[in-house]
């Protein structure tokens, strides 16, 4: 019986929200200080008046962290975005951030932290200026740590876009824009792989159209891009998006 009393007791306080999304993603909402003292995989973080801590030896992933006031890291995280007044990381603490949203950064000498763009245009715009570089990387890097990468959420509103007479064919596409294309349909494609809840049948179509945006000749695109998209169930609304960009690409290069 003394035992049982001993069992730590969970407090959950009024105006906190709890829901798990449709692939197992926890979400924790709420209104004072957070503190995550078990490892796992969550899709929102949120503390809306006070800060987040991650305890050290907790491994926590991802897709939005939010507070209000600070968040502090002192185990593992890896997130698409840490949004907070400032983001502390703690010694021994490993993030690997891609958006950190902040007015201060205070990293222990002994910390380590990966990422750290500012927005979605400024890493797409990276993505694109290196595009070379991305398609010359060993197509046998560890699988498994691409795909844990590539489920983090993406959003669209960073895309570039073609104006109406460079969709026509009727001006040509900058280089620079083609690459950038060219990469983020990588990125986007590589995330909608490793989707846990598509099918064998849409993951196929999705790798033959990674393979096709790999090789770099639209050739190979104007032959399969319609009907690989239509072998894909329930495409995302960034999917159509970057279909949409892939056929202009096709109509300006015929």
């Amino acid at each position: 019986m003394d035992e049982v009393k001993n069992f730590p007791t969970m407090i959950i306080p009024n105006g906190t929200e709890v829901t798990v999304n449709e692939h197992g993603q926890l979400s924790i909402r709420t209104p004072g200080n957070l503190v995550i003292q078990n490892s796992g995989v969550y899709s929102v973080i949120e503390s809306g008046n006070g800060s987040v801590r991650i305890d050290p030896e907790v491994k926590v992933e991802a897709v939005s962290i939010q507070a209000a006031d600070s968040c502090f890291v002192a185990g593992e995280l890896t997130a698409w975005r840490v949004r907070a007044r400032s983001i502390t990381l703690e010694r021994g603490a490993q993030a690997n951030i891609m958006l950190q949203e902040s007015e201060s950064l205070d990293l222990d000498r002994n910390s380590r932290l990966v990422g750290n763009f500012s927005s979605e245009k400024e890493l797409y715009l990276m993505l694109g200026r290196f595009s070379r570089q991305l398609r010359e990387l060993p197509e046998n890097l560890n699988r498994r740590e691409r795909v844990h990468q590539t489920q983090l959420s993406a959003d669209t509103d960073g895309l570039p876009e073609i104006d109406a007479n460079a969709a026509n064919g009727q001006t040509p596409v900058e280089p620079h824009q083609r690459d950038e294309i060219l990469s983020l349909a990588r990125v986007i494609l590589e995330r909608e792989v490793g989707r846990p809840n598509t099918s064998d049948a849409s993951r196929t179509a999705l790798e033959r159209l990674l393979e096709m945006v790999r090789s770099g000749e639209l050739h190979m695109l104007d032959d399969g891009l319609a009907y690989q998209l239509s072998q894909v169930d329930d495409p995302s609304d960034e999917l159509i998006k970057v279909g949409r960009l892939l056929k202009s690409l096709i109509v300006n290069e015929a």
